[in-house]
């Protein structure tokens, strides 16, 4: 039996996976199991304050998979910052760790600080920061992120995320300043790593 645990990335939260837990389960062993974690600050902990280093969000994410019972070592399936989370995790307690898939995220001292967030990306993430209404806001993020057209039931779905779980601005900030310093360890953590990237993502270039 594996529990594999997804890790979202800047801002967003476990029910941003959308219907990929389920698909997920659906392909898996009979017995593995699958937890989707909130790091601090974000979806069903937004009351928390947002670590500013991925080392405590790891350390964050390690306590509440053992609140929830979960055995180790567990797979870690990972997007973005919620990459970053894994490699740190992995790195520091190996043992506890099958496997990772990190997906398009970036590691400080690997790439450029361009390549890992892509400039105007980050003027765009700032401006997401201070825009006030939560539809628009959603609907600029998908933009962003996705190159799938987002539809308006999509868009209301996340909207509503945002209304009854929000992230600070403060929060926000504190994981962009996290994300921004995490440096990749001077090896790579002792277990097996899947890196999947997508060539056309407008955040990360592909060659982080």
């Amino acid at each position: 039996m594996t529990t594999w645990v997804l890790l979202r990335g800047l801002g967003r939260e476990s029910r941003h996976w959308g219907g990929f837990p389920a698909l997920l389960q659906r392909g898996l062993p009979a017995g593995d199991e699958v937890i989707a974690l909130d790091l601090p600050g974000n979806g069903s902990r937004w009351r928390e304050c947002s670590p500013a280093t991925v080392g405590v969000m790891a350390q964050a994410a390690r306590t509440e998979l053992q609140r929830c019972g979960a055995r180790a070592p567990v797979m870690l399936v990972a997007l973005s910052l919620g990459g970053m989370v894994a490699v740190e995790w992995a790195t520091r307690h190996p043992a506890e760790v099958r496997g990772c898939v990190l997906v398009n995220s970036s590691l400080r001292g690997l790439a450029p600080p361009w390549d890992r967030l892509r400039p105007r990306a980050l003027a765009e993430l700032l401006l997401l920061v201070l825009q006030a209404d939560v539809h628009a806001r959603e609907r600029r993020i998908l933009r962003l992120t996705s190159n799938v057209p987002a539809s308006e039931a999509l868009v209301h779905a996340w909207a509503e995320h945002a209304r009854n779980a929000p992230v600070s601005r403060a929060g926000m900030l504190r994981q962009l300043l996290a994300a921004a310093r995490f440096r990749a360890p001077r090896t790579a953590p002792a277990v097996p790593l899947l890196l999947l990237a997508s060539a056309q993502d407008r955040l990360v270039s592909v060659r982080c």
